[in-house]
C-alpha cells in the first residue's frame, strides 16, 4: 500500500504517485486531463480496475479518474498486482487499485490551491464535521483547469519558402481542460444497528477541447467534448449481522452520465492554427455532428464475511454493474438512435486460512462471471460488427485460483499465487467512447492463466537504519487479449482481440530510510509481452508471431531521493527536498515484423528528471511546495508517440486545520 499522507503536501495528482510504483506504468496522451492508460505487471488499459473504498470508481461518472480525484480525501492506495481480493468483486485480469479515504472520526478542514505552467490551476477542499448526536458530514470539492498550451516538437507545418512540409516546434492551441467534482456524504458510525451507514450525492463535470486524434499528425481546432454525471449512493456495514461472526457490507449506487461530443466545423487545421474549408467534420470525416451518449449506471454489491474461527473464514461477494447506452445526434439526421444495455454479474466465494501462528496465510477462491449484452444499434455494421452478434445474449464464465504468503522471518517472506482470471469487456471497449474510439460489439472477454512468485522483507539496523526490498516474477498467459488499435489515416481507434499473448517479467524494488531524515528508493521492471498466435484467421502464418506487442514499454525504472529537515525556523516545521528520476527504454511503435529495420517507427529512450521542495510549519497546518517536472526539458513521449509537456512548474499551498 502507498501511504499518501507523507507526500500529500507536494503531490500533484495520483497518476504521478502511482507511476513510481514497481511494475506500474502510467501512460498519458498529453497534458492535464488527457486520456491515460495504466499497466500492472504487463497487463494494461481496462485490464486494471479502479475502486474508491471498494466501490467501483466508474460509479462516480465517466469524468472521474485518478488524475482529478481530490488528494485531500485520500489516506492510502492499495495496489493489487496478483490476485485481486474477492470482496472487490472485480474481473480484474491485470490487477486493481483501491483508493482508501480518510476514516478519522474528528473535525477537520483541508484546503489546497496550486498554480502551474500552461495556466494550470488545481484546487481541492474537504472537511468533516461530527455533531454531538453522532451525525457525520463530509463535503468534498475539487476543481482542475489547464490550457495545456505547451510546445510540441517535430510537428509537420507547411513552409512556403521551401515548398514542402518541414518539422517545427509549435504550441498546442485547442486543449483547454476543466473538471469539477462536488460531493456531500452524511451518515453515522458505531451505532447498535450499523457500524457505518452513509448516503452521498455527487456531481462531476468535464469540459475538454480536443487538440488531436489518437496520433499527433492529425490536428483539431474546433471539436470538443462535454460530460456531466450525477450520482447517489448508500453504503452499510455491520459486524455480527443477524448472528455472531457474520460481517455484512452493502452498496447501492445509481449514476446519470451524459457526454456530448461537438464536431460541427467543416475545417481541416494544421499546427500553425491555419485551416482550409472542407465538406467533412474534424473527427470522423462525416457530416456535422453533436453526438450524445447517455450511459446510466447502476451498481449493487453485497458482501458477507463469516469467521469460523480465528484462523478460518469464508467470504461471499456479489457485484452487479449495469450500463445503459442511449445514443442520439442533435444535428445529424442520418444517425440511427439506439439504446443498448451491458450488464455484468460477478459472484465470488473465497476461503481464507491463517496457520502457524500467523506466519502463513492462504486464500482459495472461485468466481462466476455473467455477461449480458443487448444490442439495438445496427448502423455501420462493417465497422462495429453489429450484424454478427445476437440482439440479446447472456454468457457465463468461471475463474478460480489460490494465493499463499509465508513469513520465514522479518527479513524474508514468500508469496506465490495462481489464478485463472476472466475480464469482461467494458462499455467504452464494446460501445466506443463517443469521440475517437469506435464500437466493436464482437469483442470477446479476455482470459488468462496468471502465475506470481515474490520475495520481500525488511531489516532494521541500529541508529535508525531501515532497509526494505521486494522482488517478483510473473507470467500472464492470455487468450483473446484486448488491445487498442489506431488508424494512422484518420486518427480513430478500436479495440480488438489478439488470440494469444504471453507476458512474462521480473521486477524489483529497494528502499532505504534513515531516522526520518533520508529516504532512497529505486525500482526496475522488465516485461516481455509477445503475440503467440501462429496463424491468422485465414490460416496463413502470422508474421507477428513472437513479436513484442507494439506501443508499450518493456523496460523502465524509477529512482527517488528525499531529504527531510526539521525544526529549521520554528519548532515543528519540516522541509523536504526531493529528486525523482524515471527511465523508459526505447520501444517500437508498430509491429517489429513490419517494414525495414531502418524505417521502423519507435519511441526513443527517455530520461525524465523531477524535483520538489516543500515546507510545512505550525505542525503541518500551513504547507507550501514547489515542484518542477521534466527539469531538463527533454522531449518525452507516450501512447502512440503523443508528446507530453516540457519543463513545467507547479506551486501549491495547503491549509489543514484539525
Amino acid at each position: 500500500a502507498l501511504n499518501i499522507r507523507p507526500i500529500i503536501n507536494s503531490a500533484h495528482n495520483l497518476n504521478t504517485i502511482v507511476n513510481k510504483t514497481t511494475g506500474v506504468k502510467v501512460r498519458e496522451s498529453g497534458g492535464v486531463g488527457s486520456d491515460f492508460e495504466l499497466s500492472i505487471n504487463g497487463m494494461s488499459g481496462n485490464s486494471v480496475r479502479y475502486f474508491i473504498d471498494g466501490v467501483p470508481m466508474a460509479a462516480k461518472g465517466s469524468g472521474v479518474n485518478l488524475s482529478n480525484i481530490p488528494l485531500n480525501i485520500i489516506e492510502r492506495i492499495e495496489i493489487y498486482k496478483g490476485v485481486v481480493p474477492s470482496h472487490l468483486g472485480a474481473d480484474a485480469l491485470g490487477g486493481a487499485i483501491n483508493i482508501i479515504t480518510k476514516k478519522d472520526r474528528k473535525n477537520y478542514l483541508d484546503f489546497s490551491y496550486g498554480y502551474g505552467s500552461f495556466n494550470t490551476h488545481k484546487s481541492d477542499f474537504s472537511a468533516q464535521y461530527v455533531s454531538k448526536n453522532g451525525l457525520i458530514f463530509k463535503p468534498v470539492i475539487g476543481v482542475n483547469f489547464s490550457e495545456n498550451n505547451y510546445k510540441v516538437k517535430d510537428v509537420e507545418v507547411w513552409s512556403e519558402e521551401k515548398g514542402k512540409y518541414v518539422l517545427e516546434e509549435r504550441r498546442r492551441f485547442h486543449d483547454d481542460y476543466l473538471s469539477m467534482l462536488g460531493q456531500l456524504e452524511a451518515g453515522v458510525s458505531d451505532k447498535k444497528w450499523a457500524d457505518a451507514f452513509f448516503v452521498s450525492a455527487s456531481y462531476s463535470k468535464v469540459d475538454k477541447q480536443l487538440q488531436t486524434g489518437s496520433i499527433q499528425s492529425i490536428v483539431y481546432g474546433e471539436a470538443e467534448r462535454e460530460s456531466d454525471s450525477k450520482n447517489i449512493s448508500a453504503t452499510y456495514r455491520k459486524k455480527d449481522f443477524v448472528f455472531d461472526k457474520l460481517h455484512f457490507n452493502a452498496l447501492l449506487s445509481y449514476t446519470w452520465d451524459h457526454s456530448r461530443t461537438i464536431d460541427t466545423a467543416f475545417r481541416k487545421y494544421d499546427w500553425d492554427r491555419k485551416y482550409i474549408t472542407t465538406t467533412r467534420n474534424e473527427i470522423s470525416g462525416d457530416s456535422r455532428s453533436i453526438r450524445n451518449y447517455k450511459r446510466p449506471r447502476a451498481v449493487a454489491r453485497a458482501n458477507f464475511d463469516y469467521a469460523i474461527s480465528g484462523n478460518h473464514s469464508f467470504n461471499l461477494n456479489y457485484l452487479l454493474n449495469r450500463l445503459g447506452n442511449e445514443r442520439y445526434d442533435e444535428v445529424d439526421n442520418t444517425f440511427s438512435k439506439s439504446n443498448d444495455v451491458l450488464a455484468n454479474h460477478i459472484l465470488g466465494l473465497s476461503y481464507n486460512q491463517t496457520l502457524f501462528g500467523g506466519k502463513m496465510s492462504n486464500v482459495f477462491f472461485v468466481k462466476d462471471y455473467i455477461n449480458y449484452l443487448m444490442v439495438n444499434q445496427r448502423d455501420e455494421s462493417w465497422v462495429t460488427g453489429s450484424d454478427r452478434v445476437d440482439k440479446k445474449a447472456t454468457k457465463d464464465y468461471w475463474g478460480y485460483g489460490a494465493a499463499l504468503r509465508y513469513t520465514l522471518m522479518e527479513e524474508l517472506a514468500l508469496k506465490v499465487s495462481y489464478e485463472h482470471s476472466v475480464r469482461l469487456p467494458l462499455g467504452n471497449e464494446l460501445l466506443g467512447n463517443g469521440i475517437t474510439v469506435l464500437p466493436n460489439l464482437t469483442l470477446k472477454p479476455e482470459s488468462s492463466e496468471n502465475y506470481n512468485l515474490g520475495f520481500f522483507g525488511s531489516a532494521k539496523a541500529s541508529n535508525g537504519h531501515l532497509f526494505n526490498y521486494e522482488a517478483n516474477a510473473f507470467v500472464r498467459d492470455a487468450s483473446d487479449y484486448v488491445r487498442l488499435v489506431i488508424s494512422e489515416r484518420d486518427g480513430l481507434s478500436q479495440y480488438e482481440n489478439v488470440t494469444s499473448v504471453k507476458v512474462q517479467g521480473v521486477e524489483g524494488e529497494f528502499s532505504y530510510n534513515y531516522s526520518d531524515m533520508l529516504r532512497f528508493m529505486a525500482n526496475c521492471s522488465w516485461q516481455d509481452a509477445k503475440d503467440m498466435n501462429r496463424f491468422k484467421e485465414d490460416g496463413k502464418a502470422s508474421i507477428t508471431y513472437k513479436n513484442k506487442l507494439p506501443n508499450r514499454p518493456w523496460l523502465f525504472g524509477n529512482a527517488e531521493l528525499d531529504f527531510y529537515f526539521r525544526d529549521i525556523l520554528h519548532r515543528g516545521d519540516k522541509l523536504r527536498v526531493g529528486y525523482h528520476y524515471q527511465y523508459v527504454h526505447w520501444f517500437y511503435l508498430t509491429w517489429e515484423a513490419y517494414g525495414s529495420l531502418d524505417g521502423k517507427s519507435k519511441i526513443p529512450t527517455q530520461h525524465q528528471h523531477n524535483a520538489v521542495v516543500s515546507y510545512s510549519w505550525r505542525n503541518e497546518r500551513y504547507n507550501l511546495s514547489l515542484e518542477c517536472n521534466n527539469l531538463l526539458d527533454k522531449a518525452l513521449y507516450d501512447n502512440f508517440m503523443l508528446q507530453k509537456p516540457g519543463r513545467s512548474f507547479f506551486l501549491k499551498f495547503r491549509l489543514f486545520i484539525n
